[in-house]
């Protein structure tokens, strides 16, 4: 199978690597690490074991790739609009696109642009960094709930589900890609945004009671919402909770948003925040906590 990576962040690089590692075609499409990567190759420190992948197929332009079966993308969500730019030379007729990022509003932007019928949506939970060009360190997790944005053909979800775990990713397809990007939401949206907000990681707030607290009440907050959008099956408060108790084992983890936020780089803020807001709000419901933390975070994107 050929498949091409645009955004080739530590997501797109690890999830490239891996796939490309397993026997998959994989070309990536490249920026800043491009040079290191065309020289050197590219590594992988991995807790599943480190490994180098010496030859790597990269590209500065979509149009020296072609047409591919499978475009999976890991851009920064607010790239996007470059989604025509970058994803238009590679897609034929029978040519799927995979989406990877964070939040909402990403497989409608590509389905306006490709056609629905083509866009399968991933949510990824992937501990991951990329610490210098030509390097990416996998520091846990990894697994994938992948998703048809139309339902129209669920054995090529299986399909591609199946190349991910035969490259050692647990990978499953689910019925409501809907309600796997809300639960994802419940996560990121309280762990996220206070992390770059406080610039600290996860084990400062749950160690301390009130923030302790804090977080769950927004998760509540994001549950709620979650169920009113028509989910196949509600999402119960008691996650909340659960998360919670998950999280403490992260330790010193620092989410995406924070890494973020400490290399000056834009953040995720309406696919993560503004977008779960506003269809929350279409259907009655306020998140005033959510709504103080997107507020706070579009100020510190001011100065």
């Amino acid at each position: 199978m050929r498949i091409a990576v645009v955004g080739a962040g530590a997501l797109g690089l690890y999830y490239g690597a891996v796939l490309q590692k397993s026997g998959n075609d994989v070309y990536f499409l490249l920026r800043s690490d491009y040079t290191a990567i065309n020289a050197e190759g590219l590594t992988v420190y991995s807790v599943n074991g480190d490994f180098h992948l010496p030859k790597v197929k990269s590209f500065r332009s979509p149009s020296e790739i072609g047409t591919v079966d499978l475009v999976v993308v890991g851009l920064k969500t607010f790239a996007n609009s470059s989604y025509a730019e970058l994803i238009t030379p590679l897609v034929g007729n029978k040519t799927q696109i995979l989406t990877l990022q964070n939040g909402l509003g990403n497989e409608e932007s590509l389905a306006a642009l490709f056609g629905k019928e083509k866009i399968l949506g991933g949510v990824a939970y992937l501990c991951s960094i990329r610490e210098k060009p030509g390097e990416v360190r996998h520091l846990g997790e990894g697994r994938i709930l992948l998703g048809e944005y139309s339902k129209i053909d669920s054995t090529r979800t299986e399909e591609i589900a199946s190349r991910f775990r035969a490259a050692g990713v647990e990978c499953r397809s689910v019925s409501d890609l809907k309600r796997a990007r809300w639960e994802k939401l419940v996560w990121n949206i309280p762990f996220n945004g206070l992390c770059a907000l406080m610039l600290k990681s996860v084990d400062s707030f749950l160690k301390f009671e009130p923030t302790r607290r804090l977080i769950r009440e927004i998760m509540e907050e994001v549950i709620t919402a979650a169920n009113t959008q028509c989910l196949l099956k509600e999402i119960p408060l008691s996650l909340a909770e659960k998360m919670v108790a998950s999280s403490s084992n992260l330790g010193q983890y620092k989410p995406s948003m924070l890494i973020d936020r400490l290399k000056d780089r834009p953040l995720e803020l309406e696919a993560i925040f503004g977008i779960p807001l506003q269809i929350a709000a279409e259907k009655g419901i306020q998140m005033p906590r959510v709504q103080q933390i997107f507020a706070l975070l579009q100020l510190t994107e001011t100065d």
